[in-house]
């Protein structure tokens, strides 16, 4: 995703909508598609990745709840329902049915940027609670441990404090200054020293890392298969 920009699909039947959120979410950073029914809602989803779906309810041929279920099946994209229906009872089966939030028209656009913000923020939350795979390594934050080729290797705190914000973005390129915040190391040498020891527990091969990836005059990234 180009500068880690979050893609959102914007369906609706109301082109007047349509254009003002499209012209509004991209004036916020974000990289906006549109559709105007289901059918070519259904054509994006197929081969785009969308990081959120903006979805109104009523809309000609198939509707925001029968497309909600659909995406749902198949998909584990967050959709925001977009509707003037705005009965607890419309909103209670939008929730049933799978939809992540709901926000009734007329909206404030500012309103509807901050559920967008909260839904990533819920989405991106890690469990800490559970192991994560990295290639063959196994990562267990809640025990401080990581797991390779039948040894089992320890991380300190501020370890784990990075690898904790690298597994919530993958593929999202961490500056030294941005580690350096996050693990409470100020000097660069010593931040360089870490990315080492983690590469050392969870790589294959640290000197010829394939996960943990330095990005030449940037930072580092944490790639998962």
């Amino acid at each position: 995703m180009e500068n880690n920009k979050l893609h959102i699909l914007v369906v609706d039947d109301d082109d007047r909508i349509r254009n003002l959120l499209k012209d509004y979410l991209s004036d916020n950073n974000y990289i906006v598609s549109t559709a105007e029914n289901a059918e070519r809602a259904k054509e994006k989803i197929n081969y785009i990745k969308f990081d959120i779906i903006i979805l109104d309810v009523m809309m000609p041929g198939q509707d925001g709840y029968d497309l909600t279920r659909d995406i749902k099946k198949r998909f584990k994209i967050p959709i925001i329902l977009l509707t003037a229906k705005g009965e607890v009872e419309n909103r209670i089966k939008g929730l049933e049915i799978g939809a992540d939030d709901y926000i009734g028209k007329p909206f404030e656009p500012k309103e509807l940027l901050l559920r967008i913000k909260n839904i990533i923020k819920n989405t991106n939350k890690l469990n800490l609670n559970v192991a994560h795979t990295i290639g063959k390594a196994i990562v267990d934050l809640s025990k401080l441990k990581i797991d390779l080729n039948d040894k089992s290797k320890k991380i300190n705190n501020s370890e784990k404090k990075v690898l904790v914000e690298m597994l919530s973005n993958p593929g999202k390129t961490f500056s030294r200054d941005e580690i350096g915040k996050i693990s409470g190391i100020k000097q660069e040498r010593s931040i360089d020293v870490m990315i080492t020891r983690l590469r050392q527990k969870i790589e294959t091969d640290p000197k010829n890392p394939k996960y943990l990836q330095t990005i030449r005059g940037s930072g580092y990234v944490l790639w998962i298969e």
